[in-house]
């Protein structure tokens, strides 16, 4: 049996992942009889921490009850439809026998939010979860008890938040950074050109090669993939290139077109490539041809192939500035994440678990229409392993909720609000990003309660900003 509990805060709560709300009688309806006028049940619903679960035990007067069903009742008799009787004259009797768990269903969702709501006032509880009816007595004649647990939100002082630091990093972008970032947009439009005269490698050649390498000795006891030859056919290296083994430079370096080589390398424990980590691999390599990089000059012809840009210094100026933009973002970003850390570590709490969940629901949705925006087909998503994915998502999503919370805390201490106008801007915005018009956009977000979650998470922002500056 479950019935709705509405909380002062107008969350609606249910002692079932589905409220149950009543039919209208019909004519041979299936119904489940109880002749003893008794009703016990013992319901559990989701997990919540205990340091954070609350209880609250409410008692209904009989009579206040009673005259719920006598109106449950004669409803029933005006609505039915039974062979055999007139719309309106079907026995009372008749009436609590046949549709008796649908009438008490209906009595239930009449009586208890109210006293449930009162419950929660005197008690000046600040709910966070929904509440679960675990305990219920009903039995005719005898007053209506339940006892209800629900999850509020922790208590905890953030006293001493301003002494909390974390080092700043400068977000200065160097000229050598700028210089860098430029070289490497050149090299993406560099070309290559085959070195027609015969002559050995050098550095600064483009060696096109051909190898097979094999592990020495091979791995004992470890699966045939592990041991497989390494292979790769018109592969291109720089001979003394940053980026090449320094084996394969001085190898590369004076050997000529069509030459076989034969080298070993010994890779280092720290190589990015777990299987060749440590590894000594003996190469056969063959020289296929000898190119050249062709790199365009950096002038005026340049910049407009890159885009709408007047000149050369017209793209210096721009792409700096936007290197500067993306660095400064990035930089604030890393240090206010390194600050809530700090933060968290500091203050000490429990978390609500359903607070937990809603989190861990938030970041599964948003990887899930990543994947699905990735091209992932309908029926690959839903053979993930969500018991797995959840799980794998908890230490994060507790993290998160935790700095939220403090967050919040801290925009109390501060006075910090949300105006109506700085709402509008990011709704503005987020009509711009989904492409669906402002009034459509607004009208939904204020039917599912969204308003008021953009309005919290801009004065979540708005008060990590104020700390980063701070720093």
């Amino acid at each position: 049996m479950s019935a709705t509990l509405s909380t002062p805060d107008t969350v609606e709560t249910s002692t079932t992942p589905e409220s149950t709300t009543a039919a209208q009688p019909e004519a041979g309806a299936e119904q489940e009889h109880d002749h003893s006028g008794h009703d016990h049940t013992h319901q559990h619903g989701p997990t919540f921490n205990p340091e954070v679960t609350r209880t609250v035990e409410v008692t209904i007067p009989e009579d206040e009850v009673s005259r719920a069903m006598r109106s449950t009742v004669k409803r029933y008799q005006k609505q039915a439809r039974i062979p055999g009787f007139r719309a309106g004259k079907v026995p009372e009797s008749l009436i609590r026998g046949r549709f008796t768990e649908r009438i008490r269903q209906e009595v239930l969702e009449a009586v208890m939010p109210q006293h449930f709501k009162r419950a929660i006032t005197e008690g000046n509880y600040k709910l966070v979860s929904q509440p679960q009816v675990v305990d219920m007595t009903m039995e005719d004649g005898k007053p209506l008890w339940f006892k209800a647990e629900f999850e509020v939100m922790p208590e905890f002082s953030v006293e001493g938040y301003q002494d909390v630091k974390v080092e700043k990093p400068s977000a200065a972008f160097t000229d050598e950074d700028f210089a860098a970032e430029v070289e490497r947009v050149r090299d993406s439009r560099s070309t290559m050109e085959p070195v027609e005269e015969e002559r050995p490698l050098v550095n600064g050649d483009w060696a096109q090669i051909a190898f097979t390498g094999s592990v020495q000795p091979p791995g004992e006891g470890e699966p045939a993939t592990e041991n497989a030859p390494l292979t790769g056919e018109d592969v291109i290296l720089e001979v003394g290139g940053s980026n090449t083994l320094p084996a394969f430079t001085e190898a590369l370096r004076g050997a000529t077109v069509g030459q076989e080589l034969k080298f070993e390398v010994s890779y280092p424990e720290e190589f990015g490539e777990k299987r060749l980590a440590g590894k000594n691999v003996a190469y056969d390599v063959t020289v296929k041809s000898i190119k050249r990089k062709l790199q365009p000059e950096l002038n005026d012809d340049f910049a407009k192939e890159l885009g709408e840009y007047s000149s050369y210094e017209d793209f210096t100026t721009r792409f700096r500035e936007n290197l500067q933009d993306e660095k400064d973002r990035r930089t604030e970003t890393e240090t206010r994440d390194r600050l809530l850390t700090a933060l968290s570590e500091r203050f000490q709490f429990p978390v609500p678990e359903s607070m937990i969940q809603q989190q861990i629901d938030t970041r599964l949705d948003r990887g899930l229409r990543a994947l699905a925006a990735q091209g992932m087909r309908e029926e690959d998503l839903k053979r993930l392993d969500f018991a797995r994915l959840r799980a794998a998502q908890r230490d994060s999503a507790t993290s998160e909720v935790k700095s939220l919370l403090i967050l919040d805390h801290i925009a109390d201490a501060e006075h910090i609000g949300v105006s109506d106008e700085e709402v509008n801007q990011e709704i503005e915005l987020l009509s711009l990003q989904l492409r669906e018009p402002l009034d459509t956009l607004q009208v939904r977000l204020t039917q599912d309660g969204s308003i008021a979650r953009i309005r919290e998470q801009i004065r979540r922002d708005k008060t990590a900003k104020l700390l980063y500056e701070r720093l």
